[in-house]
């Protein structure tokens, strides 16, 4: 009885130079070893008829690219907060009360 080979998942044409590119029957077929190698290389891509489609990556990195940064709860606050509140800025609008016309 033979011992399969290890497959290595490919380094191909991809926007992401550092993953490693899957087929999807592949990935399909060895799952767990394409978990396992996003959480100890980084990202791996899944390819479907030569198109990249998926990218499965350690879940830290997901929560660092979708984690929102500091926003104030509302527009008021974040002008209250703005450095710009001591700039001494002049933000009062003089009442326009549009123009003469002569017809």
């Amino acid at each position: 009885m033979s011992v399969p080979k290890e497959r290595k998942p490919k380094r191909g044409k991809t926007r992401h130079p550092a993953a490693a590119t899957w087929q999807l029957q592949a990935a399909k077929a060895q799952f767990s070893e394409v978990i396992r190698r996003a959480i100890t290389d980084g990202p791996q891509v899944i390819t479907k008829q030569g198109k990249e489609e998926v990218i499965i990556l350690p879940i830290e990195q997901y929560k660092k690219l979708t984690e929102r940064s500091k926003q104030p709860q509302s527009l008021v606050r974040f002008f209250a907060e703005s450095p710009l509140v001591e700039a001494g800025l002049d933000l009062e609008r003089k009442p326009d009360y549009g123009r003469t016309v002569d017809l």
